[in-house]
């Protein structure tokens, strides 16, 4: 046989047993099926996790969405899947209205804030909402859902759009939530639609200011949706199956929430926490009883909490938040019984905290990355980045990742000091927060997703 034949089926066995591998790799891998991945916990156990990349380097691959969105991916067996936005949907004010900047007080960064992408704003068929597959190994879209985005309609800040909440994933659905209120159930595999629902016609219009921005949370066999709006607050439990309500439990008038709810294991059941304008919230999700709650007003509540090691860690949000650790359990008011500590200033504006290795990370809106020690809510460190930061923080690997609006990822060391280990750039704008499976770090800018290895 020729020499140079045998090489080229040396390198053809090759390519073909690294495909196999890789696909093994990720058919294996734990999957990151909803907002913040396993038990909203926003941690990878997969190792080894990218340090460095770029525009052109480590990048697996890349794909271009059919609209636009700042709903972050998440990834359910083989399937990569990510909403977004065709067409044009209201802003409050207009396009370029004047509205509030996250980074106001540093006007350097705030002039490199930007309004999202606009995806074919006069596209045939109107304002249609998106469902997108991807394959997780290779990036080939596997099947896209289009559905007509029908009204009322929400005005919406000028950063994000409709496709706002994250889906969420099970062995069999995946349901995408939208600003507007449509809900709809599809096929994982196919994307053949399983049953919808428009909560903003069927209950009340999504009226939030700025928009809806709370993603679906997956509870056993249901699907819990907040829905804390102006002109209605409640929570809604739908069978996942069917769609049909399990149970609806009102929340009073006037609150204010966009922070997605999160269940947890408490000693005495599973509790489904609610960070909101009122207060903290806890409710059993089977039923929607209420449990439990603490804290006082916070304006405009964004972060979601997160449970470690028996504790519950919450950012309230807003400027200058603080951050709370809650023992679970309790009945009632428990601010003078389960509080374990509160930690003043400093916290997350939009992005939720995270915990991992015994601290907790958090950034406020304009980069100052701050560390606590996790029982007892001591600063450990604070370390500036700079950017301007949307996304929630993940980690794994020794390592945390912080994703700015202004295209930077900032990759640091896990510990008691702070150390960057890499700025890694693709030129992008990035709402969304990461997922991690695979070995793969996949982000989602307003019109592209990258899988990085």
């Amino acid at each position: 046989m020729p020499r140079n034949l045998r090489l080229a089926r040396r390198t053809w066995a090759g390519l073909v047993l690294a495909a196999a591998v890789a696909a093994v790799a990720a058919a294996s891998a734990e999957d990151w099926p909803q907002w913040r991945g396993p038990g909203s916990a926003a941690i990878s156990t997969d190792a080894p996790l990218p340090t460095t990349w770029s525009a052109t380097d480590h990048l697996a691959w890349r794909a271009a969405l059919a609209g636009a969105g700042t709903s972050s991916p998440i990834v359910a067996g083989d399937r990569v899947i990510v909403t977004s936005q065709i067409g044009h949907a209201p802003v409050a004010g207009g396009a370029g209205g004047g509205q509030p900047r996250l980074a106001r007080d540093d006007r350097s960064l705030a002039g490199r804030e930007a309004a999202i992408a606009e995806a074919n704003p006069g596209a045939a068929g109107g304002l249609a909402l998106i469902v997108d597959a991807f394959d997780r190994v290779s990036g080939r879209r596997v099947w896209t859902h289009r559905t007509p985005a029908v009204g009322p309609f929400p005005e919406l800040h000028e950063k994000h759009n409709l496709a706002t909440p994250t889906p969420v994933a099970d062995g069999e659905r995946v349901y995408a939530w939208f600003g507007n209120g449509q809900l709809v159930a599809l096929e994982l595999k196919t994307g053949q639609p399983v049953w919808s629902r428009h909560l903003g016609s069927e209950i009340a219009p999504f009226d939030a200011q700025w928009g809806h921005g709370s993603s679906p949370t997956r509870y056993r066999d249901t699907i819990i949706l907040l829905c804390d709006h102006r002109t209605a607050s409640y929570l809604v439990a739908l069978d996942a199956a069917t769609g049909r309500e399990r149970w609806k439990v009102a929340r009073g008038s006037g609150r204010v929430s966009h922070s997605t709810p999160v269940v947890i294991p408490g000693p005495r059941g599973d509790e489904l926490l609610v960070n909101s304008s009122a207060r903290v919230d806890a409710y059993d999700p089977a039923t929607g009883a209420p449990l439990w709650f603490t804290g006082t007003e916070r304006q405009t509540p964004i972060p979601s909490a997160v449970y470690r090691d028996g504790r519950i860690f919450l950012s309230r949000g807003y400027r200058n938040s603080d951050v709370l650790a809650i023992r679970p359990g309790g009945r009632g008011d428990v601010t003078a019984t389960h509080v374990e500590w509160t930690a003043p200033n400093g916290a997350s504006y939009v992005p939720s905290i995270v915990h991992y290795d015994g601290l907790l990370y958090m950034t406020n809106e304009v980069g100052i990355v701050t560390s606590l020690d996790a029982a007892t809510g001591a600063k450990v460190w604070q370390h500036r980045l700079g950017g301007v930061f949307f996304a929630s923080p993940v980690a794994g690997d020794g390592k945390v990742y912080f994703v700015s609006e202004t295209g930077e990822t900032f990759v640091l060391k896990a510990g008691r000091t702070a150390q960057v280990l890499a700025t890694n750039d693709l030129g992008e704008r990035f709402l969304a927060s990461p997922a991690i499976a695979g070995g793969r770090i996949f982000l989602r800018s307003d019109r592209t997703l990258f899988a990085i290895e």
